[in-house]
């Protein structure tokens, strides 16, 4: 995906008047119903998968146009409009902090209610806890993630919107999926957020080689690697060991070090020893079988890149995946949006706008003449919308 532009989403505090939470759903009700009759349900799938699209909904239903919380309030939104038509084909799951964890559960409802079969169900949720495990370990920018959810659809395709917070940047920072084939190689749809200059990122394709050390290395004696692991966080601290003055040490030590500040703070020695016994005896055989072993997380692979940077010279990338998605706040007019801005809601106009939308619904389900001209009507709202 190719998106350029600039975009933020700052931490925000407050909540949705319960007026406009009603209001916000008659809108988003309308839009994915008439998405799932002309286009069908794999259509709101990959649009979900879309961070512009995503932050341009936001704006439509009436949200603050660059909050944190248009994430959760809109996937909550759309959560609660499918959940109430399961007969349009699509629900969505999770939610923030709790309901997150509730995700596989709750794919359990969805598949039931969809008539998903049960071996899609277990490829489901891998794929939640994939994402979820790639976003805070293999893509560590300091965002610390709060929010997961997945849209699915009765033909299981999946897209995953979710969230991490940077407290001390007090910011926000979005990552959309959408049915990934690899979950190891730039396997985002787009990422929306603030750009940082460094960042360990090892889905990038610059990371392959790394990826393969890393995988080696679980697969080796847990001692060994630990003592490996020794001799690269006292290079790392800024500390030459003996090897360095050995002629043929054997190790490919690398005499000069750059910018290791994303490794820091270093796992203890003990805690990834235990890891270390736990990826070795459940001997994986690729990234994701390593991701998916429990108790492997940001710190292990931490320790696992640094070792491969500093004692065997494959270097991490240290590229920020932020696709930065053009600014959607056009759409904010629509309505006007909860902060005020670009003007406060007025409650009569955007009633007429969300009858507007629902008499188009209820007209498209009339017949084929007269869906298209309803379609028509609406896709020449968008173009005004749009100008």
């Amino acid at each position: 995906m190719s998106l350029e532009g600039v975009v933020d989403l700052p931490l925000h505090d407050g909540h949705v008047p319960l007026w406009l939470i009603k209001l916000m759903k008659r809108v988003a009700k309308a839009i994915v119903e008439v998405i799932v009759i002309e286009e069908g349900p794999s259509s709101l799938i990959r649009k979900l998968s879309n961070p512009l699209w995503f932050q341009a909904l936001n704006n439509v239903i009436g949200m603050d146009w660059d909050s944190s919380g248009s994430t959760t309030v809109t996937t909550g939104v759309l959560k609660e409009v499918l959940w109430d038509a399961p007969e349009l084909g699509v629900l969505i799951v999770g939610g923030k902090g709790t309901k997150a964890k509730r995700t596989p559960e709750e794919i359990a409802k969805a598949s039931e209610a969809l008539n998903i079969p049960y071996s899609m169900e277990v490829h489901l949720v891998n794929c939640s806890r994939l994402a979820a495990k790639v976003d805070s370990a293999l893509l560590q920018d300091k965002y610390v993630l709060y929010h997961h959810s997945m849209a699915l659809s009765e033909r299981g395709e999946w897209s995953i919107v979710q969230q991490g917070m940077n407290t001390s940047l007090k910011l926000a920072r979005r990552y959309h999926w959408l049915n990934s084939s690899s979950f190891t190689i730039e396997p985002h749809e787009g990422v929306a957020g603030y750009r940082h200059k460094m960042v360990l990122n090892l889905v990038s394709r610059e990371s392959i080689r790394v990826q393969r050390v890393l995988l080696d290395l679980v697969n080796e004696r847990p001692l060994k690697v630990l003592n490996l692991y020794a001799e690269a966080s006292t290079i790392a601290k800024g500390v030459k060991p003996l090897s360095l003055y050995l002629l043929e040490s054997g190790t490919g030590v690398v005499a000069k070090i750059n910018d290791l500040t994303y490794y820091r703070p270093l796992p203890r020695p003990s805690a990834l020893l235990k890891s270390l016994n736990l990826t070795y005896e459940a001997h994986p055989h690729d990234v994701e079988e390593l991701l998916l072993i429990k108790g492997v997380g940001p710190s292990t692979i931490r320790a696992l890149a640094l070792i491969s940077e500093l004692i065997f010279e494959e270097k991490p990338s240290t590229k920020d995946p932020v696709t930065v998605p053009l600014d959607p706040f056009k759409y904010s007019y629509t309505i006007g949006g909860k902060d005020g801005v670009p003007y406060s809601i007025n409650k009569e106009d955007a009633e007429k706008v969300v009858t507007t939308l629902e008499d188009i619904v209820n007209s498209a389900r009339l017949g084929d003449r007269e869906r298209l001209l309803v379609l028509k009507r609406l896709r020449r709202l968008k173009l005004y919308f749009s100008k």
